[in-house]
């Protein structure tokens, strides 16, 4: 949510709006009042502030929401997070979509770097499941773990495709 804040201040209504857009089908099942929810917990917080912007003549007034410092500061530390293994891919496609859309990083650096964490993930399971003395029950976990950081690389090789051609194109993938 924090991301999507950092491009430009915006109402509840457009941060699900953005979020919907960024996760395409995912964001469907997205609680519009959870968005809510979020957005007050994050303004407690000292994340994020919001003022009261004027309605039309058609419309009620709404909250417009802000980041703070603090919140600027918690944007960046996020995105330069390398993550894995924990695998929320729908987290880490929001990512790149915020990296992106507000200037924040290259997110093809950013798959850069989550596919550096995963080649050394990758490589110390592959070891340790050539280790003799692994039992062969705990094998098969090092192999579904071994298997997974492979898939695991082959997407973030399709992500740094469609940044790298979106990039090439001036920000519209397939153009």
């Amino acid at each position: 949510m924090l991301a999507m804040l950092a491009k430009e201040p915006a109402h509840g209504y457009e941060l699900r709006s953005r979020m919907r857009d960024a996760l395409g089908p995912l964001g469907d099942a997205m609680n519009a009042g959870q968005i809510y929810v979020t957005l007050a917990r994050l303004t407690k917080a000292g994340l994020v502030t919001s003022e009261r912007a004027e309605g039309l003549p058609d419309r009620p007034d709404r909250r417009v929401y802000a980041l703070t410092a603090v919140g600027q500061q918690r944007v960046a530390a996020w995105l330069s997070e390398v993550s894995w293994p924990k695998p929320d891919l729908a987290e880490f496609h929001l990512k790149l979509v915020a990296a992106a859309t507000a200037r924040l990083a290259d997110p093809v650096a950013l798959v850069d770097a989550q596919r550096r964490e995963v080649l050394r993930r990758l490589r110390d399971a592959q070891r340790a499941a050539l280790d003799r003395a692994v039992d062969p029950v705990a094998g098969l976990l090092l192999e579904g773990v071994v298997l997974r950081l492979r898939a695991d690389l082959e997407w973030l090789e399709a992500c740094e495709r469609m940044w790298t051609e979106r990039a090439r194109c001036g920000g519209k993938a397939g153009a």
